[in-house]
């Protein structure tokens, strides 16, 4: 039986001797949100120059303006975000560098990708995570989401994990001791199949900032500007890393692409997206209480108000895009799959996909894929208790109206009353 885990200090936290540590360890730092600041570190990281295309530079300029503008967030919050720029930004470097070195690479294919869609804590990490268990695919677990290209200094010893893994765990066991409550909700242990999202933030772009931070000024920008030239970015990281390691085939997904569906579809036209479906409620109200129990060391304070009249806005921007944009895509290359008949039958949605994906569903591969479900399943960590009426003074059906015009087109179950 899973176990239940109610957060009882959800709006009003009981700081841990870990969690205290890690604040009063960042306090008083001095952040510089510049773009000197950023790009000078990431060059001394790598020893390298060469940045590649110049448009990133506004948007990186947007994002550290953004980010600073955030007056609510720590000290934890700042110099995280600023070492994550400083990250993206020499992975930038380390892939232009191997570009230049391997041109080859850019005539890699990424064949026919499946391509997951669909709103946070709608199932979108389990089904990656179960597709990504068939070895035919290719796939992006943590630890080489976060060093895509690995550094010359990274040498790999016979019989020994390679280095960016072993630096990937130590970083997640920092995690797992200050916030033990996170892995219930959103794993980052090094193995766990990352989003593309890191592949997107490499060019700068993507919502990734938005969860960590409160970055209007960025949403708006994101929102307003056309992502043909991030996605395509995108494929060009992961050409680089097929050259790396095969195969050629991948499996992906970010929720953001359901708001981004025909730019999706326009940078992989041979893709097979498929696009999962839930409750908008019962997704808000997992992602509001995953929000505000990280706030405890991103935020000066917790404003579960704030936190919910920005996230039921955004999801409502993200729904409204995605009603728009689906069926611009043709039926050929696309799947909706509904929450609740992904938990309650899984095979059968297993079935659809492989068959959409034009994949055949063999034995070994359908025991690879209920070995992951029996080494995984739903809970595994225990299930957290959500209540969105006594954490954020929201009544379920006030919120549900919001989001009348997704419900209509999609005939998802309700799931919080």
């Amino acid at each position: 039986m899973t176990d239940k885990i109610e957060i009882t200090d959800l709006l009003t936290p009981v700081l841990t001797p870990s969690q205290r540590g890690v604040l009063q360890a960042t306090a008083g730092s001095v952040v510089d949100f510049s773009e000197s600041a950023v790009l000078d570190t990431a060059r001394a990281l790598t020893g390298l120059s060469n940045f590649g295309p110049a448009d990133f530079r506004e948007r990186l300029n947007i994002w550290l303006k953004a980010i600073d503008e955030d007056s609510g967030a720590s000290s934890v919050a700042r110099v995280n975000l600023f070492l994550m720029c400083v990250r993206y930004a020499a992975t930038r470097l380390r892939l232009e560098n191997f570009i230049a070195r391997h041109p080859e690479a850019l005539e890699v294919m990424i064949d026919r990708p499946i391509m997951v869609a669909g709103l946070p804590r709608s199932g979108t990490t389990h089904l990656l995570s179960l597709l990504s268990a068939d070895q035919r695919l290719r796939s992006l677990p943590w630890w080489e989401a976060i060093a895509p290209i690995p550094d010359p200094r990274d040498r790999v010893e016979p019989g020994q994990p390679d280095p960016r893994w072993i630096r990937a765990q130590a970083g997640w066991g920092r995690v797992d001791a200050t916030l033990p409550y996170f892995k219930a909700m959103h794993e980052f242990s090094p193995d766990h199949v990352s989003e593309d999202i890191e592949l997107q933030a490499i060019d700068f772009s993507s919502w990734l900032i938005e969860w960590p931070a409160r970055t209007p000024r960025w949403r708006d920008y994101y929102l307003s500007h056309d992502q043909t030239s991030t996605y395509e970015y995108m494929k060009r990281a992961m050409q680089v890393l097929t050259l790396l390691k095969g195969p050629n085939r991948w499996v992906t997904k970010c929720p953001q692409h359901v708001e981004q569906l025909a730019v999706l579809h326009k940078v992989f036209p041979d893709s097979t997206i498929v696009i999962t479906h839930r409750d908008p409620v019962a997704s808000i109200q997992s992602a509001l209480t995953m929000l505000c129990y990280v706030a405890r060391m991103l935020r000066k304070n917790i404003d579960p108000k704030g936190h919910a009249e920005y996230w039921v806005d955004r999801y409502e921007q993200l729904l409204r895009r995605c009603v728009r944009d689906r069926d611009s895509l043709p039926d050929s290359r696309v799947l909706d799959v509904y929450f609740h008949d992904l938990m309650a039958d899984t095979d059968s949605v297993l079935k659809q996909i492989y068959a959409k994906a034009d994949l055949p569903l063999t034995s070994s591969a359908l025991c690879e894929l209920h070995a992951f479900v029996a080494a995984n399943p739903r809970g595994k960590y225990g299930q957290v208790q959500y209540d969105l009426r006594r954490d954020f003074g929201l009544e379920p059906e006030a919120v549900r109206e919001r989001f009348q015009f997704y419900l209509d087109r999609f005939p998802v179950r309700v799931e919080v009353e």
